[in-house]
């Protein structure tokens, strides 16, 4: 393991993780056409540690921008991001890689599972750039899997699994490294309604035991049944609930 996974890693359990786990601040996304492009006009955003948000928004409003962004699989071109803490800009290409690897997990709605390879050793993948032993990368993706109930299917190749059920090994990818964040990607985006509602039902039992989830949506549907909702329109925040029921009380 390098040192800059080393020292990013150490962060990445849960104990002494900071309450602030995303802090967005005056996000400006622009691309160099002529014209310059601007995607996404001074954003504000703050998720702090055990929260399940949506961010929400139609095709063409910036939320894939911002997810990008928030993933620092892109960087704004003024403003401040800090993951678990650490500012983004100050931030080597390394050092960038290493903060992904270890304290954001990623979910797509294409799954982006691994043919030929079994469940357990596509969770347990999720590890790989860690240092961690293979026996342990093993052993934590048993228990990652458990935890969104697949344990019957951990040998199972993703061509033997439903729609659903490659869902939950994505999942329990992401969430092996016990990442400080999850993004998830329109994660009901190739699914019927019934695995639909299955894996948002799973997302809130993750959120109960204590994971911070940001789920990014087309779906106002979806959005709705989630504790906090950050509508996104035209590369401006629209609405966050939190702060409407700041603004209440």
């Amino acid at each position: 393991m390098s040192a800059a996974h080393a020292s990013l890693a150490a962060a990445s359990g849960r104990d002494g993780a900071p309450d602030v786990v995303l802090e967005l601040r005056d996000v400006v996304k622009e691309y160099l056409t002529d014209p310059p492009t601007r995607v996404l006009h001074g954003i504000d955003l703050v998720v702090e540690r055990g929260e399940l948000v949506a961010i929400v928004g139609p095709s063409g409003s910036g939320k894939s921008t911002l997810l990008n962004i928030i993933g620092t699989l892109d960087l704004p071109t003024s403003g401040t991001v800090r993951v678990a803490g650490h500012d983004v800009s100050t931030l080597s290409d390394e050092d960038l890689s290493a903060l992904r690897s270890t304290q954001i997990g990623f979910v797509f709605q294409q799954f982006f599972l691994l043919s030929g390879m079994t469940s357990i050793d596509n969770v347990a993948d999720g590890l790989l750039y860690r240092g961690v032993p293979r026996r342990l990368r093993r052993a934590r993706a048993a228990e990652a899997l458990e935890r969104v109930g697949l344990t019957h299917r951990m040998h199972h190749n993703p061509e033997k699994l439903s729609g659903g059920e490659r869902q939950r090994v994505a999942i329990a990818r992401a969430l092996v490294g016990e990442p400080a964040l999850v993004l998830a990607d329109e994660p009901t985006g190739n699914l019927d309604s019934a695995s639909s509602a299955s894996i948002m039902a799973l997302l809130h039992e993750l959120h109960a035991g204590g994971s911070t989830i940001l789920v990014i949506t087309h779906d106002h549907e979806i959005a709705a049944s989630l504790p906090r909702r950050v509508a996104v329109r035209d590369g401006r925040i629209e609405h966050d609930s939190a702060l409407a029921l700041e603004t209440v009380r």
